[in-house]
């Protein structure tokens, strides 16, 4: 308002009209071209790749399964893989390695044959290929041999060293009799005559027990040269079957003792001579004598014959 009263300027007041705002875009959001690269678009799940030509794979191992498993289920794993050995030795030996020249010392029992054939080598082996250890463990595994050694020389030389076992006495047990080491090795049955003539061992465990005992009867030699066997009973103690069919019962403990008593009695009284058929010396302080049927007979009637007459008169 001015001094009069009245309105310099009309009240008036204009007013913008407010624009609306802007309707989200339909289209795709773009992004600008320094920001695009910072943002990685979220790759589409897939699923596990399958390697190229993984079908034929697959299809190999099952066709190798199916032949591996009638390999097995037909017990031909053996036959197969003798076959792959002889096709290894037999390229080995092509390019050089077959064995020229074999030795074998040491043997006295066994064959050359024997030996190789324990061994394991043929005359297909190649020298390449023939495993040192697996050879002598093969060869230790024959009861005959104690040791052994295998020592290949390229590119066509096998050595082979070997200690044998000798045969210690024989062992009967179960009706069969074989030849057995000081140890208590068995080493074959008897088939061969030569070795007819050693000390023979009866029952379970005399093979282990063999060669202490027979080292004590050894002591007392016109008792051992009596002996046609030696019996052990229940594992715990010795008889003797002599060879005119007496049996000596001897103790569990302190035989030395009771072959001294038994020498000294056959020395003195001839004892085993006489007609009996056993001597029991399991009792430290006695000795007991068993006498045949005839003799038990003839000693009764020589009793009867030696009985006083009565001297008193009749009743």
């Amino acid at each position: 308002m001015d001094g009069g009263g009245r309105l310099v300027k009309p009240l008036k007041r204009s007013f913008r009209p407010l624009r609306a705002p802007a309707a989200a875009p339909t289209s795709k959001l773009e992004i600008p071209a320094p920001i695009a690269p910072l943002i990685r678009r979220r790759p589409t799940p897939r699923g596990p790749r399958v390697p190229h030509g993984a079908g034929a794979a697959a299809a190999a191992l099952l066709v190798l399964a199916s032949i591996a498993y009638g390999v097995v289920r037909g017990d031909h794993v053996a036959v197969i893989a003798s076959e792959l050995k002889d096709t290894r030795d037999a390229l080995s030996n092509a390019a050089g390695f077959h064995i020229e020249e074999l030795s074998i010392a040491g043997r006295r029992h066994l064959t050359g044959k024997d030996v190789l054939g324990a061994a394991g080598v043929t005359d297909r082996t190649s020298l390449l290929f023939l495993d040192v250890e697996g050879t002598r463990a093969r060869l230790l595994a024959n009861p005959w041999i104690v040791r052994a050694s295998v020592r290949k020389f390229y590119p066509g030389r096998l050595q082979i060293e070997i200690e044998e076992r000798e045969p210690f006495a024989l062992w009967q047990k179960d009706g069969k009799v074989s030849l057995i080491a000081a140890d208590g090795a068995v080493l074959a049955p008897l088939d061969d005559p030569q070795f007819a003539t050693l000390p023979l061992v009866v029952g379970r465990g005399a093979e282990m027990k063999a060669k202490g005992f027979l080292a004590v009867l050894a002591r007392y030699p016109a008792i051992r040269e009596q002996v046609r066997a030696s019996i052990l009973v229940a594992e715990r103690r010795w008889n003797l079957k002599l060879a005119n069919g007496i049996d000596i019962r001897l103790p569990e403990a302190d035989v030395e003792s009771a072959l001294d008593t038994l020498s000294a009695l056959d020395r003195d009284k001839k004892l085993l001579s006489r007609d009996i058929t056993a001597v029991d010396l399991r009792l430290s302080d006695r000795v007991s004598v068993r006498l045949s049927d005839e003799a038990a007979q003839a000693r009764d009637e020589t009793l009867r014959t030696k009985k006083p007459k009565n001297k008193g008169g009749n009743a």
